[in-house]
This record gives C-alpha cells, sequence and structure tokens, in this order.
C-alpha cells in the first residue's frame, strides 16, 4: 500500500496517527470563537481541522412535517427540524478563507466536507487540498465522484455504510480518479459507546479495500482512539469545543483542548509502541541483562567438594551460567576452593 500525503504530511503505518479535530457547528456563530478553535487545536496538537460547507437549504427543505423533525431521544437534537439544526451548524462560507488561513499559520491542515455540488465548486475555488465525505454522504455517488474528480485526496466515513455499499463508494472514487483514498471507521451514534465501536473492523476495512483507514470517533475520552491505534488505524477525527458547557450543536460530544491533547499524547505513544517484531534485550534493555537470575555458590566449598542444593543457588544478579543448567551441575565437583558469593562459571566445575 503506497504512502500518501495531505498537504506536506505523510499519512501511513510509518507516520504518527493524522490527528483532525473536526471544528462543525461548535463556532456558535462566532467568527472569533473559531479562529480560538484552531488555535486550541494547534496548541493541542492537532494536524488539521476540518469544517463543514452547506447551507441549511442545500441539505433539507424548511419543512415541518414529521419526517422533517428529528425523532430520538438519545439525540443531542431530538425534537428539531433539520431546517433548524443546519441553520444552527453552518458554517458561514466567507469565514472558511479565514479559517484556512489561520490553519496555515500554525502550520495545520485546514479543509472541509462539501455535501452538494456548490459546496465542492466553493472550496475549489480556495483550494481547498483535500476533501472529506461525511458518513450520510458515503452513498452520494454522485457527490464521489464530483469530489473525486478534482483528484485530491480523500476522507470517507463508513458509518451506516454496509460492505457492498462502501464497495460501491470505493469503485466510484477510483472511477473518477481519486488515487488517495482514506476510510474511516465511524458509528453515526451521538455520542457512540464503545461497545457499539467495533474497531477490529479496521484492519478488516484496510484488507478489504487496499486503502488507509482511520477512525471517525464519536466517544468520549481517548481510549477507542488509541485502541484503534493499535489496530492499525492511520487518521483519528475527533470534534472539538472550547467548552461544553457553552453549548453548540455538537458540543456534547466533543472533546475540550486539554482533552485534545491528552489524546494527541497518548495516540503517539500507542503509536510508538507498535515498534516491530523483535524479540531477545533491545540496545535500551541490554543494561539490564546483568539483573537476570543466574547461577553462585551459597555456601563456601573446598576442592573436589560436590555442588548440592544447599550451597548452589539460582539467584540476582546475572553473572553466572544461566539458570537452566542447575541440574546439570548438581552432583559436580568443583576443582578448586570457592568461596560464597562466587558466580559460578564452567572453569570451576
Amino acid at each position: 500500500m503506497n504512502e500518501m500525503k495531505i498537504g506536506e504530511r505523510k499519512i501511513g503505518s510509518g507516520n504518527p496517527p493524522f490527528i483532525i479535530a473536526e471544528m462543525s457547528g461548535n463556532h456558535n456563530h462566532s467568527l472569533t470563537r473559531a479562529l480560538e478553535i484552531v488555535d486550541a487545536a494547534a496548541k493541542a496538537g492537532a494536524d488539521a481541522i476540518k469544517i463543514q460547507t452547506f447551507t441549511a437549504e442545500t441539505m433539507t427543505l424548511d419543512d415541518a412535517r414529521e419526517e422533517f423533525i428529528i425523532q430520538d431521544d438519545n439525540s443531542p437534537w431530538n425534537g428539531q427540524s433539520l431546517f433548524e439544526l443546519y441553520k444552527k451548524a453552518h458554517t458561514p462560507w466567507e469565514w472558511h478563507q479565514p479559517i484556512f488561513d489561520r490553519c496555515k499559520e500554525l502550520g495545520m491542515i485546514g479543509f472541509s466536507t462539501p455535501f452538494d455540488e456548490t459546496a465542492v465548486d466553493f472550496l475549489e475555488s480556495i483550494q481547498t487540498p483535500c476533501y472529506k465525505i461525511a458518513s450520510f454522504e458515503c452513498t452520494d455517488l454522485p457527490l464521489i465522484r464530483k469530489v473525486a474528480q478534482t483528484k485530491k485526496p480523500m476522507i470517507i466515513s463508513t458509518g451506516l455504510c454496509t460492505a457492498g455499499e462502501i464497495e460501491e463508494t470505493v469503485n466510484a472514487a477510483r472511477e473518477s480518479g481519486c488515487e488517495n483514498l482514506i476510510l474511516l471507521k465511524c458509528t453515526s451514534t451521538y455520542p457512540a459507546t464503545p461497545e457499539n465501536t467495533n474497531i477490529r473492523t479496521i484492519p478488516h476495512m484496510r484488507e478489504l479495500f487496499q486503502c488507509e483507514v482511520g477512525l471517525s470517533d464519536h466517544t468520549m475520552g481517548s481510549g477507542v482512539a488509541v485502541a484503534s491505534v493499535a489496530l492499525g488505524a492511520t487518521v483519528i477525527e475527533k470534534h472539538l469545543t472550547l467548552w461544553r458547557s457553552d453549548g453548540g450543536v455538537d458540543a456534547s460530544f466533543s472533546l475540550e483542548p486539554d482533552e485534545l491533547l491528552n489524546l494527541t499524547t497518548e495516540v503517539q505513544r500507542a503509536w510508538q509502541a507498535l515498534g516491530g517484531v523483535t524479540y531477545g534485550a533491545t540496545k535500551e534493555e541490554e543494561a539490564s541483562m546483568k539483573y537476570r537470575r543466574s547461577l553462585y555458590v551459597t555456601k563456601d566449598m573446598k576442592e573436589g567438594e560436590r555442588f548440592t542444593k544447599e550451597n548452589l543457588k539460582a539467584i540476582r544478579p546475572g553473572h553466572g551460567i544461566p539458570p537452566k543448567y542447575y541440574n546439570v551441575l548438581l552432583g559436580k565437583k568443583v576443582n578448586r576452593d570457592v568461596r560464597r558469593g562466587i558466580a559460578v562459571t564452567w572453569d570451576i566445575v
């Protein structure tokens, strides 16, 4: 599998996980707050900020009929109309450039999720470096093809999708010109629970679709993200807000900056810990070898005296013969006088 790049950042198993902070609507309709979220993400070690490009009118109809109302007691948006939700959540398009400029100043990558063709055209006009496809748009093949035709890297969340639906999406993207594709395992509940996240899917998805695979994580905390890195995730996406107490459309399942810092730290450690397949002492462990057990004389012995359980013990440190020779030595004679505390070596046997 070829290593890929977004901007100058390499993505793949040989590189630290690519951490995306999802702003979504947590700016609470304040550009100042949006830029503060960018600043907080940079301080927490995120590699990228992702926003969303839509208007309420491009997402749904302003309609009060029941099917346009969210009816889910477990949803933070229960009782709201889709139109009302998207009106609250949308990021004004004139904010995109200042947000992306701030990202660039801070050494991060700024990009977005388009929800229709007009959003793609707009993002192309401001030269976004890559695209994200949301889970609920994963099966919108015309949108997939439109984005793929830009030839830019695509990150696609797969929540709700069957393997067959993902295959259709991947094929559509590749046939339309996408050469750099990342799939994200995602559970489309808000928040998601760890037991409903099923991250063992990550290595299977990687093998099945032959591309980089990451996690779009709606659980609270960093445990699921850390575990996903151990299973091969090379991208982690997490929602970020300044303070959950301020509210906002996604605040209830978003991390605060100190929590994102903990996540970036822990997934980095998880990635470092993967290493390679290795046995035996590492270079750093060599100094500890002398603290292994080995065979020592534990009572003074005269020349010709035999080793017994009373005068031969396996103890620390490790300067003597390895303990595996204990039974071999029992009954053997020493060829000189030896005193208590001498490491047993073959030349005294």
